[in-house]
């Protein structure tokens, strides 16, 4: 009896071999990113937005899918050309929307549009089924002021100091994300910064761009300074791994690291002349003081 061919099924039928065609990023795409590793969840109600980039600005949550235009009002629709998010719409009959507006636990304000409504009652609604599967546990009220107080002494874009380079992050220092691709061909959900490895300090430093160059005068900002670290442990924030995906280099990136160069005359905006470990301590008979003031 003759042997199959190894290019035949058992039935002698052909079998069409197809070359296998890595995933690759255009050379000529502005944000070089994968839009399969860009989907998340909502930290708040647990819903799926989608990560864009802006140009020059820091990235937005869109909701996964578009709208009709003219159910949306101008100043809220949103549209993405070439991989990049636009704050406006781009003349055609869909757009993309903010999720922030339609997030079940953010400030609905005066959100009386009727299809931004009913969209954002059915997203209230996926998440309290997400919370009964066991999927999403939403936060406690006291645990969101207290976070919402903590972001408002946290840098939103913090200055990283790493392998004796100034950088500016895109988010802060503990949501800083692996850009390394999971098992689930999806972007690794863990953050830089380890639970239980070691961390940086924040320190107030000159105003400078880089090392030896001349401070602006009178001026300090807070830093978080990753230089005591081992150079293993710069390299991986420089790469921008979790230890996970750092201890094994053959898993690929599914997006750019974050870092962008510090310039203190161009991110001016973004420096803190205080630390944000620095709790205000009330002044010693202050409420006195203000009880007995006329």
């Amino acid at each position: 009896m003759q042997p199959s061919s190894a290019t035949r099924h058992g039935d002698s039928s052909p079998a069409l071999a197809y070359r296998r065609r890595s995933l690759r990023i255009d050379p000529d795409s502005p944000t070089r990113l994968l839009r399969c590793a860009q989907r998340g969840r909502c930290r708040d109600c647990g819903n799926h937005v989608e990560w864009y980039h802006r140009v020059r600005d820091r990235p937005v949550r869109l909701h996964p899918h578009e709208l009709s235009a003219a159910e949306v009002p101008a100043e809220y629709r949103w549209h993405v050309s070439s991989g990049l998010a636009h704050p406006a719409g781009d003349g055609s009959a869909w757009c993309r929307l903010a999720h922030a507006l339609v997030c079940p636990n953010g400030d609905a304000g005066t959100l009386l549009v009727p299809t931004l409504t009913r969209l954002r009652r059915a997203l209230a609604v996926n998440s309290r089924r997400l919370a009964d599967a066991g999927v999403f546990t939403p936060a406690a009220p006291q645990d969101r002021s207290a976070r919402q107080s903590e972001d408002s002494c946290r840098p939103a874009r913090p200055v990283v100091q790493l392998l004796y380079v100034r950088y500016l992050a895109a988010r802060p220092v503990n949501e800083i994300q692996c850009v390394a691709q999971a098992r689930q061909r999806d972007r690794c959900t863990h953050t830089v910064l380890a639970p239980d490895g070691p961390a940086g300090v924040w320190k107030l430093v000159p105003a400078t761009t880089a090392q030896g160059q001349l401070a602006l005068p009178a001026e300090v900002m807070a830093l978080y300074d990753l230089s005591p670290l081992p150079y293993a442990e710069q390299r991986r924030w420089r790469t921008q791994r979790c230890p996970r995906h750092a201890a094994s280099p053959t898993a690929a990136d599914l997006a750019l690291t974050d870092w962008e160069p510090f310039d203190s005359l161009i991110h001016h905006a973004h420096m803190h002349p205080r630390l944000p470990t620095h709790a205000r301590r009330p002044r010693p008979g202050g409420d006195a003081r203000k009880a007995a003031r006329p």
